[in-house]
């Protein structure tokens, strides 16, 4: 079992598994579902939830089965997107995706029906999920979850693939902001509320950043291929100043929603990842190393695993701070 849980830990803290140790059934799926950056997804779920503390109607069930629906459907995106990349061709042995992490069919964990049948079985699983829900909390819940799975099939499938034309990044802004944001605390409280869209834009521009950094680290290899992200569209430079930007909105956001009363004041903790922000910025003002530093376990990813080190900080303090202010709630 210590063998098994030192598997998972190394698996959500790098994407991979070394290759002296065993491949245990959990290890498996938590590379085939990208498990590592589920951590954006349960602080989305999360600011949704504690933004509806003591609203009337808050059900706490709800909002458990509102989280587990989301980290299944982010568990679907994932291999949706590495399936429609590999039928595409862009996946393929010596592009980056196969280089930084085991690619759930090229490495063997897993056939390509059998990655098939894995995606219909989780959506099948949140479709369940959506229909119990929208029978408790109304359609709002089912226009929540159909606009989420429509930015994430069509995120690289054909024939919109978003990603292809820049549009990839402002959906991702859109599902882990507002969507996941705002439907989770529709799910929770009965309720849409504007000002919960509002309250989810900093860290929606948080993990915007994690991807506009992964595609600055992929923009020679997009390039080749003909996929125009956002960095490929701006080009280098400008899309990490762009990306800069989107960092410090959140720390300049975080304050201003508290000023307006959106946020309660404990939310300003979330100010104590400006350490970590300027590190990162001062990686982002910097050309990326020729080579990994030792044990780097990412290569030749190297923005985005600072842009999602900040996210995780700031957006867990930023948890933090609407715990307390469940708590305690002061406002401005």
């Amino acid at each position: 079992m210590a063998s098994s849980l030192s598997n998972w830990g190394e698996i959500l803290r790098t994407q991979n598994l070394s290759p002296n140790k065993a491949m245990d059934p959990v290890s498996r799926w938590l590379l085939i579902t990208r498990a590592s950056v589920f951590p954006m997804t349960i602080l989305s779920g999360l600011i949704g939830g504690l933004l509806a503390v003591g609203a009337p109607d808050a059900s706490l069930g709800y909002f458990v089965l509102a989280l587990f629906g989301l980290v299944a459907a982010h568990a679907a995106n994932n291999m949706i997107n590495d399936f429609f990349d590999l039928e595409g061709g862009v996946d393929s042995e010596g592009y980056v995706r196969t280089l930084y992490a085991p690619h759930p069919v090229l490495s063997g964990l897993i056939s390509k029906r059998g990655l098939l049948t894995a995606i219909a079985a989780v959506n099948l699983l949140d479709l369940a999920i959506l229909v119990w829900l929208a029978q408790a909390r109304g359609p709002a819940v089912v226009v929540f979850a159909l606009l989420g799975l429509f930015i994430s099939v069509f995120y690289v499938a054909p024939p919109l693939r978003l990603k292809h034309r820049g549009l990839g990044e402002p959906g991702v802004f859109l599902v882990w902001g507002p969507l996941m944001v705002g439907g989770t605390y529709a799910v929770t409280t009965g309720v849409v509320a504007p000002w919960v869209m509002v309250a989810s834009i900093p860290y929606a521009l948080l993990v915007t950043c994690v991807l506009m950094g992964k595609h600055v680290d992929k923009i020679e290899a997009d390039s080749a291929k003909g996929i125009r992200t956002l960095p490929v569209i701006l080009g280098r430079e400008r899309a990490l100043a762009v990306t800069r930007a989107m960092m410090i909105a959140f720390f300049a956001l975080i304050p201003a929603l508290v000023v307006m009363g959106v946020l309660g004041i404990w939310t300003l903790i979330a100010l104590g990842a400006i350490p970590q922000l300027r590190k990162v910025l001062a990686v982002y003002r910097r050309p990326r190393p020729e080579s990994p530093p030792r044990n780097y376990p990412l290569w030749p990813l190297w923005y985005v695993s600072w842009a999602f080190v900040l996210t995780r900080s700031a957006g867990g303090l930023l948890v933090v701070g609407l715990i307390l202010d469940a708590l305690v709630p002061i406002r401005l």
